[in-house]
């Protein structure tokens, strides 16, 4: 396992954010945490990218690098640099030697970006486009486990399922391991691999995301696959 987690509480002043969850990130996996705003999966996500400070409990990393992907990509970004200028930077600031050299070409390409995304500002570009710069840069750095906040939240469906689909072939393609935070279940449907349902704090639900879905454990679980879209 790269990541495990043991009984994870954290709080902000009485109000316990995170009431005591456990799980495991898999090599090689992409691993669902699902839940309405408020259940504290963000918090999850921000601790184990070292940005909150757990209260208790405990976090163990086997692995060396670990890179965030955020749900605002616009804002993530700097607006005054060029992408191309942004990755240059990451990459020189944050690969580490040892690591296969890259360059901010090869980054895009990675992620479905032509090189004329290089002399562009993020203001010039999509929603879709700046999430999968974001992608690009985190990739800079070479990482073992990508945590994807909300990566898709703020765009259409369409564009969505592109995203989507560029962390499963990322997966598939750098053997990376990936948490993907969502709020509904419909988008990770046919992503993940395994899926914990968050509600309050507490996990109410988890499994093989066939499982989850074919044989819920909790009424909250039930509710948020009714509002999954059927096809």
């Amino acid at each position: 396992m790269l990541l495990s987690v043991e009984d994870l509480r954290v709080k902000y002043g009485a109000f316990e954010a995170v009431r005591g969850v456990s799980f495991e990130l898999r090599a090689g996996e992409i691993l669902g945490i699902v839940g309405e705003s408020g259940s504290g999966k963000s918090t999850i996500a921000r601790t184990l990218a070292g940005l909150e400070k757990p209260s208790a409990g405990k976090i163990v990393r086997n692995c060396r690098r670990l890179q965030m992907i955020f749900q605002d990509a616009v804002g993530s970004l700097n607006p005054r640099m060029k992408v191309g200028a942004a990755l240059d930077e990451a990459i020189k600031v944050g690969r580490p030697k040892t690591a296969p050299a890259i360059t901010a070409p090869e980054l895009l390409e990675q992620v479905g970006l032509s090189r004329a995304v290089l002399d562009q500002y993020p203001r010039e570009l999509s929603g879709g486009q700046c999430q999968r710069v974001s992608v690009a840069r985190a990739l800079s750095c070479a990482p073992e486990v990508l945590i994807a906040d909300e990566p898709v939240s703020a765009l259409d469906v369409s564009v969505q399922a592109r995203v989507l689909n560029l962390l499963r072939d990322l997966r598939r393609n750098l053997g990376i391991s990936i948490l993907l935070i969502a709020h509904d279940l419909a988008v990770v449907k046919n992503v993940c691999d395994r899926i914990c349902v968050m509600e309050k704090g507490v996990f109410v639900d988890s499994g093989e995301a066939e499982a989850v879905f074919d044989h819920p454990l909790s009424d909250y679980t039930v509710r948020l696959l009714k509002a999954v879209p059927s096809i």
